[in-house]
């Protein structure tokens, strides 16, 4: 039960990270049909602004306090994802549009090499140590373990997530989002500007991604040119187990994806004395991807997206 328990408390902490990364590939496909592949390197690109940021102010303001540095380096950050992300939609993928989906598709991954290119100049190819600003000592929970940092993580993707919710759901921009994703032509004639939502939908996606970068980063403590490869991968997986252009599917398939890969890799760690969990937990991500797209290839939750007209 303590394994158990502890599986649960960190598959909770990469469920919720995974969750906000796949929201940005469900909001993206669910209004142009476009899986967005660089997204995971903007996720990199929002880690690694808030590093640099970090190291800025620790040098320049070594007496302020370590949750306002770290908030400070995630407004900046957030700021620079999102005019990227608005970069790419408008030069990449916009002349793309009404192009046969592959284009698009091979143009995302081009623009993921790229994006992985230019961080390995600018920040250098090694690992780098991202400082913990969160101190505190551990909470037990029985013999489990949850630090700060992984409280002020499930704290953050909550607020995000409702945020976000309610944008999508409360808000003029979100039934503009919604009408653009049943059928373009038709919100364009009721007065929607569908390139403007599109943007504002990569600039919020961008958004989630660096919160996930940073939450991700300070939880793991290195960040590195190619740290965004692997956990956008698996975000995608998240999108498609939930059910691809659902909101509350790619959470729903974020936090059951994380706390699968826990789960599974702690007891695999147990049975072997520790020597085969960590080198082993990336294969559940994609065993749940192959038996999803088997049984189910519209997800758990289905496809709310209606067919384009």
């Amino acid at each position: 039960m303590d394994v158990l328990l502890q599986q649960v408390i960190n598959g909770l902490v990469l469920g919720s990270m995974y969750a906000l990364v796949a929201l940005g590939y469900t909001m993206v496909y669910g209004i142009i049909n476009l899986i967005n592949f660089a997204h995971g390197e903007v996720l990199m690109v929002g880690a690694l602004t808030s590093w640099s940021i970090i190291g800025l102010m620790q040098e320049n303001l070594p007496g302020a306090p370590g949750w306002l540095i770290l908030l400070i380096a995630l407004l900046i950050a957030c700021v620079v994802t999102a005019i990227l992300n608005f970069t790419i939609e408008k030069v990449a993928y916009r002349p793309l549009r009404n192009s046969p989906r592959l284009a698009p598709l091979i143009t995302a991954i081009g623009v993921s090499i790229l994006l992985q290119t230019l961080a390995m100049i600018i920040w250098k190819p090694n690992y780098k140590p991202y400082p913990n600003l969160v101190p505190g000592d551990p909470i037990l929970i029985g013999e489990a373990v949850i630090t700060s940092t992984q409280i002020l993580a499930l704290g953050t993707t909550a607020i995000a997530m409702a945020v976000l919710m309610w944008v999508v759901h409360g808000t003029r921009l979100g039934r503009a989002m919604r009408a653009t994703a049943e059928n373009p032509r038709v919100a364009a004639l009721m007065g929607v500007k569908p390139d403007l939502v599109i943007s504002a939908t990569f600039v919020i996606g961008a958004v989630l991604a660096t919160v996930a970068g940073v939450m991700y980063a300070a939880n793991y403590g290195t960040v590195q040119h190619t740290m965004g490869f692997l956990p956008g991968l698996k975000a995608f997986t998240a999108a498609v187990f939930g059910g691809i252009g659902n909101l509350g599917g790619a959470v729903l398939g974020g936090v059951l994806l994380g706390l699968i890969e826990s789960i599974g890799a702690g007891y695999i760690g147990a049975v072997t004395g520790g020597v085969l969990g960590s080198n082993y937990s990336d294969i559940f991500a994609f065993i749940v991807l192959i038996v999803v797209l088997t049984l189910r290839p519209s997800g758990l939750l289905g496809e709310r997206v209606a067919d384009r007209a």
